[in-house]
């Protein structure tokens, strides 16, 4: 069994190879719940959904969120309505989160919410909420704090950002089946996510990163960063905000309690004995996965190393 943290749409990528690569049923996959929020009454689990809606291959890879051929006809009416309509609901999207919603309010957790849903769509992998309890990733601004997806959504992640907080997650505990299959595993990979908003979250549930460092199973990651730059959104700025160092070695550190081995691209081959002084070892490979081959190739090279 592969125990796999995860969020955002760099963790959705290799998460699709490695279910082309590995059986499906094997894949243990914790999310980020962190972003979760509601909006107009529904809960929505953003990095669950593109998860599970990869993994059931209606995924709309092209956007890197929602259902592919999707319509919003709903979303328009409720902007006549005078509705917020910045939260882009398609409409056969908005059928996962009632049915999400209805059910929470049925006295169901979201762990047992998340388990309906995925086998409804014919996933094979286990689908794993960091926690059924809240925990919600908060952006400080000059402004004002503010939800992630009010930043990363609403604004365009193109404010000014001065801190990163996750509010009520000290209090949560681990999804059931989180912990055990960090302990049990054969490994442990870490999504190319943002360290910050997507693994951050996972890592400050209490109990979750002991696992972690407590596992006889390696612990693999790769980096969402390359030279000095995330693959894609707003890493280096949440980073910067966190006084991290954006690169791929400030990625290394922010793990190294735990990791065993950090998979960075070939740019960042000046870094690998920086990473290694503290601890980690590291390898150089193409990381990009911009086409399906991509995905498919760097998923190879990750089980090779086990």
């Amino acid at each position: 069994m592969l125990a796999v943290l995860t969020g955002g749409t760099g963790g959705a990528k290799l998460i699709q190879g490695l279910s082309l690569e590995t059986d499906p049923s094997e894949l243990v996959i914790v999310c980020n719940t962190g972003d979760d929020f509601v909006f107009h009454g529904l809960h929505i689990s953003p990095d669950i959904d593109t998860i599970t809606y990869t993994l059931a291959g209606v995924a709309d890879t092209g956007r890197g969120w929602g259902i592919k051929d999707d319509t919003f006809a709903a979303l328009e009416w409720l902007g006549k309505y005078g509705g917020e309509t910045w939260f882009k609901l398609g409409d056969r999207d908005l059928a996962t989160h009632i049915t999400r919603t209805q059910m929470l309010k049925q006295g169901l957790t979201l762990t047992q919410v998340t388990e309906k849903i995925r086998s409804a769509l014919g996933v094979r992998s286990t689908i794993l909420p960091m926690s059924n309890d809240k925990g919600k990733t908060k952006i400080q601004t000059p402004k004002g704090e503010i939800s992630f997806q009010e930043y990363f959504v609403k604004q365009h992640w193109s404010g000014e950002v001065t801190g990163v907080s996750y509010a009520g997650v000290e209090r949560s505990r681990p999804a059931p089946g989180v912990v055990e299959a960090i302990r049990e595993a054969r490994a442990v990979i870490v999504c190319p996510s943002n360290p910050v908003t997507s693994i951050g979250p996972i890592l400050a549930v209490p109990g979750i990163r002991s696992a972690l460092k407590q596992t006889r199973a390696p612990v693999i990651a790769v980096s969402p960063i390359i030279q000095g730059l995330p693959v894609s959104g707003p890493a280096d700025r949440l980073m910067a905000a966190m006084g991290m160092e954006v690169s791929a070695f400030g990625v290394a550190k922010a793990y190294a309690d735990f990791l065993d081995l950090f998979v960075i691209a070939p740019e960042d081959g000046d870094q690998q004995s920086r990473i290694e002084a503290i601890g980690v070892k590291s390898v150089g490979k193409s990381i990009r996965m911009d086409s399906l081959d991509d995905k498919r190739r760097l998923t190879r090279e990750l089980l090779a190393f086990l």
